[in-house]
């Protein structure tokens, strides 16, 4: 892709992905979803803009199986930002995100418009923060986290962290557990949507601007039930089924191995 190739492109997506933000803000405002931004009906909104999102960004998401509606404390690996789209576009769901992204510029009170759950890594908070999230799954309010606690290159699990797996004991509610696999046009396993490294987000912006259309393949698992759980062994069998579904995944979808 020559420079004016690349200029006309980053334009054209300036000014549609402006358009899709302000988008987001008229549906906040327009139906008042802040005014009671985790009623779990405004999940649907969240899901047409997570689906915008992704046409964007020219990501093709394909669903395997169904998506359950059931309550419960959703978790999922973690590859990359575009995460939240792909899982917004898939599963009716609210996110639990790091305290910083509450302060992005529009993006940050776009998502807490949109009902996100903002969290200080490291607060020591995790008791008040598992405590939020059980009476929201007794409300029957999804809410979904990435238990890694970091993103990955989206080739494996890493190790599940499960403080806050205990709201779901609290609740009585299930774990559902999902796994995302990003593919390319060559059916390797696509290394250009995880932000993982040094990379900035705005340069990791440009790279995905423009990359060839990615499909990403999302898997939700047989949800787990909690009863006669401690944290510990919810935590080994949540780690357990990641593990096992992001294998099955790749062995499903991806059909080259990635190239040097």
């Amino acid at each position: 892709m020559n420079a004016i190739s690349k200029f006309f492109l980053y334009s054209k997506k300036l000014i549609t992905g402006t358009a899709t933000v302000l988008q987001g803000f008229y549906l906040v405002y327009r139906y008042g979803l802040y005014k009671d931004s985790n009623n779990p009906k405004n999940t649907r909104y969240v899901q047409y803009f997570c689906r915008k999102l992704c046409r964007e960004f020219n990501i093709e998401v394909k669903v395997h199986g169904e998506i359950p509606r059931t309550p419960a404390l959703w978790v999922s690996n973690h590859v990359s930002w575009l995460d939240i789209a792909v899982l917004g576009s898939g599963a009716r769901v609210f996110f639990l995100a790091k305290a910083e992204i509450e302060k992005w510029p529009l993006l940050g009170k776009l998502a807490k418009g949109g009902g996100t759950l903002f969290i200080k890594r490291g607060s020591g908070d995790s008791v008040r923060i598992r405590e939020q999230i059980a009476e929201f799954l007794k409300q029957d309010i999804p809410v979904l986290f990435f238990p890694e606690a970091t993103t990955t290159d989206g080739t494996r699990i890493k190790k599940v962290h499960g403080r806050i797996l205990g709201a779901a004991i609290e609740a009585q509610r299930p774990v559902q557990a999902c796994v995302i696999c990003y593919v390319n046009q060559n059916g390797e396993q696509d290394m250009v949507a995880p932000y993982i490294g040094n990379i900035s987000f705005a340069e990791h912006v440009k790279k995905v601007i423009e990359m060839p259309q990615v499909t990403a393949h999302l898997m939700a698992l047989p949800a787990i039930s909690v009863e006669g759980h401690t944290v510990e062994t919810l935590t080994a069998l949540v780690q357990q089924k990641m593990v096992e579904g992001l294998a099955t995944l790749q062995k499903e979808v991806v059909t080259s191995p990635a190239s040097n």
